[in-house]
């Protein structure tokens, strides 16, 4: 997810090495950090890619430079936005990321079929924890900090299904 989040970053134009740093940090979160020992390699594999560019930035010397999105860098983060991998969707972190760069799609039906497989894989039942193979409910639990665990899972669950299905317009938005 952190090409994705630096190809989409740039899409928005070109940035600075330590604000494109800046942006892809907000976007994982304080539990993700992005060292430069991470982001730098990164940028490295997409410039021999050709899809992204840096340019010498105008007013600082000494090394300083500006990256930009190539034609090509564009087509690869429309087509990672259009065919996100399973893990892609079911992975919260990375589902947020995806998500934060999806109305780069120009096309709503591309958007929707996006947002349809994550509703999919959130309207699958699934637990943190099974007995003889199935999945344990908060009900099913003596456990306070399991029980927790799956209250709070639950909630996050609905709130995400009555967003999806009101920006799927399969729901009034009043309703949500």
């Amino acid at each position: 997810m952190l090409e994705l989040a630096i190809l989409g970053s740039l899409a928005e134009g070109p940035l600075p090495g330590h604000e494109l740093r800046r942006h892809v940090t907000s976007l994982t979160g304080y539990s993700r950090p992005v060292s430069d020992g991470t982001l730098y390699p990164a940028l490295n594999r997409l410039t021999k890619s050709g899809l992204i560019e840096r340019h010498p930035a105008p007013e600082a010397g000494g090394g300083r430079y500006v990256l930009s999105l190539t034609a090509t860098g564009r087509e690869d983060m429309l087509r990672r936005l259009r065919e996100p991998a399973d893990h892609e969707i079911s992975d919260l972190a990375r589902w947020f990321t995806l998500l934060a760069f999806l109305s780069l799609l120009p096309d709503t039906a591309e958007q929707h079929a996006v947002l349809r497989r994550r509703r999919a894989f959130l309207e699958t039942p699934s637990s943190f924890f099974y007995e003889d193979e199935k999945p344990v409910r908060a009900e099913q639990t003596n456990d306070p900090y399991r029980r927790g665990m799956l209250l709070v899972a639950r909630a996050i669950t609905r709130a995400e299904l009555d967003w999806l299905n009101e920006a799927l317009g399969d729901k009034p938005a009043e309703e949500a």
